[in-house]
């Protein structure tokens, strides 16, 4: 889409409303959607030691869906003055003045009502735990405005899904949670720094912070040992639910995978390089998933 300038102002081309709330969504780049439903997944599967039935396939696929377009709503509407100041994100429905905050926070209403609406079909353990998962979703947008790590909040966000996964397949929350929620952790620490990378310039000048900044000439430092600690709670799942060999070896392939990323990290990359960077991290999450239905005993 073309931008044009004047006095400082961002100004866009008009666009039908229903193509803005897609935009607004991120309805035609679904990583994010996928990296948040990777670890219920793993939870769903690992809990029911297979496939886990079809009604808790589905609520947790639409509940990831529906939390994910949620988060970045109250994403954008905590960032609108930010995202006029970066590159990458003036063109936001919000940020480009397509939309208005009050579209925005209907669409929103709209949204944790369908997500509420799952709530009734799952255990009381569940329910009890969904608060937090609002909690966290809501307070992910201000914290890069006080945490230097504002990864390690998104990914307890991203994690909780797979602790209520586990909860609404099993009714009790026991070690593998608690390790597939650390795992989980870490690996947004992994992805998400070095996706900061992309605004690294733009955040220093706004004065935004980020794991990408703090860790600065040692990002390949920093990324490695989030995946080091990442590996080492997969590794603490295959043992606690004897996995199998097959289990391992695609630990394996993650490992090559976050070494190869290290690898590169130790240069300088591109903003290009760093999405495709991230966007790998989609296949992370494909083998482990592969490596619990493989290795289950």
């Amino acid at each position: 889409m073309r931008v044009t300038y004047c006095f400082s102002q961002l100004y866009v081309p008009s666009m039908p409303p229903s193509v803005a709330f897609a935009n607004l969504i991120r309805l035609f780049n679904q990583t994010g959607t996928l990296l948040l439903l990777f670890p219920t997944l793993w939870s769903l599967f690992l809990a029911s030691q297979g496939w886990p039935s079809l009604k808790l396939l589905l609520i947790f696929i639409m509940g990831s869906f529906l939390m994910r377009s949620a988060g970045v709503i109250m994403n954008d509407l905590a960032d609108l003055s930010f995202d006029r100041e970066v590159q990458r994100t003036q063109h936001r429905p919000l940020a480009s003045g397509q939309l208005t905050p009050l579209h925005a926070l209907a669409f929103l209403a709209v949204l944790l009502g369908l997500a509420a609406g799952l709530l009734w079909f799952l255990n009381p353990l569940t329910l009890l735990l969904s608060p937090v998962a609002l909690l966290l979703a809501g307070v992910y947008p201000f914290c890069k405005r006080f945490i230097h790590i504002p990864q390690l909040i998104l990914g307890l966000a991203f994690g909780w899904g797979g602790v209520m996964a586990w909860a609404a397949t099993r009714n009790e929350l026991e070690v593998s949670t608690w390790s597939l929620f650390g795992a989980t952790v870490c690996w947004a620490v992994v992805y998400d720094t070095i996706y900061a990378i992309q605004d690294k310039e733009d955040d220093i000048r706004i004065g935004v912070k980020s794991s990408a900044i703090l860790f600065g000439s040692f990002i390949w430092l920093g990324v490695g040992l989030a995946g080091l600690f990442m590996l080492g709670f997969l590794a603490l799942v295959a043992r606690i639910n004897h996995l199998g060999i097959e289990y391992s070896l695609t630990l394996m392939g993650v490992a090559g995978i976050l070494g190869y990323q290290v690898f590169l990290l130790r240069s300088d990359i591109s903003r290009e390089q760093a999405f495709s960077l991230f966007k790998q991290h989609t296949w992370i999450g494909v083998l482990i998933l592969g490596g619990i239905l493989m290795g289950l005993p």
